[in-house]
């Protein structure tokens, strides 16, 4: 069950009582989307925060020459959306796609908000579950920064080797910036 879901990640950021729990999970609603939906657009604010049930998102840049730059992946179970749109209640610089059929709880930033307002537990699993994410975030940094390419391919399968079979290859080879012959060639390697 999808609340369950939620519950379980929850509590394995913060511990929350069963009744800051049960706010929490009250503003959650049930959303689907079919494959290639943009969920939200540049220059839109991000209105919901989405918990991922099933299916496969990103988040994505896009330039002034309409290059892409993939910035992070969404999957089972976690939480996905602009984060930073939705948090500060600003236009988003970002795209949130799906890349397959996805099924999401989702919670509009009023709600959150106010629960938060609530309980301050739910505040501080929130910003511990964003703490995370920023360390993850500085941690892929350095790797685009100071990594080779073929170090960029060993790190993404030693972090999460099964995003292979999750994730298109084309975006794969883009979110670790290298040329997709090449993000080939990285995986015809490891198959032999």
């Amino acid at each position: 069950m999808p609340l369950d879901q939620l519950k379980q990640l929850v509590k394995a950021i913060y511990p929350l009582t069963e009744k800051e729990l049960d706010d929490f999970a009250s503003v959650w609603q049930p959303f689907l989307a079919k494959r290639k939906a943009l969920l939200t657009l540049a220059g839109q604010k991000e209105n919901y925060l989405y918990f991922v049930v099933e299916g496969v998102q990103r988040v994505y840049y896009l330039d002034q020459q309409d290059r892409e730059a993939t910035l992070v992946f969404s999957y089972a179970p976690s939480f996905g959306g602009v984060v930073d749109s939705f948090l500060l209640q600003q236009p988003s610089r970002y795209y949130y796609e799906t890349l397959t059929p996805s099924v999401f709880l989702r919670a509009a930033f009023p709600s959150l908000q106010a629960v938060m307002q609530r309980n301050p537990a739910v505040e501080t699993m929130i910003r511990l579950g964003i703490t995370h994410a920023m360390s993850g975030v500085l941690e892929r940094l350095v790797e685009v920064q100071c990594y080779s390419s073929a170090d960029r391919f060993r790190a993404l399968l030693q972090r999460s080797s099964h995003i292979l079979q999750l994730v298109p290859h084309k975006y794969l080879a883009n979110y670790i910036g290298v040329d997709p012959t090449n993000f080939s060639k990285f995986i015809n390697s490891i198959k032999s």
